[in-house]
């Protein structure tokens, strides 16, 4: 069973799965959030471990790490992981 491999006969088979109009450089994500991290850049050790965990690839090298908001959906993955808790996630609009 476990070397089956599933097989389609027809496109119409196919499950319905979403397509890109573009990369995730074009079609910016920020605004799916309802929350934003925040760095305190006074207990920020610039370890990156954050820019290691985000599944968005928006945290970027600069002096210490920055969040490009363009792209952070907000999911709280840096927040959880930085090691010395210097990310906080703050309600959108605030």
């Amino acid at each position: 069973m476990a070397d089956e491999k599933i097989k389609f006969r027809h496109l119409g088979d196919l499950p319905p799965m979403t397509v890109s109009s573009g990369t995730m450089m074009v079609n910016k994500t920020g605004g799916w959030r309802s929350v934003r991290p925040v760095i305190d850049t006074e207990k920020c050790t610039s370890c990156m471990i954050c820019w290691k965990f985000c599944p968005e690839a928006c945290i970027v090298v600069k002096d210490g790490p920055v969040i490009d908001l363009d792209y952070c959906k907000g999911c709280g993955i840096c927040a959880e992981e930085c090691p010395v808790g210097a990310i906080t996630l703050v309600e959108e609009g605030k």
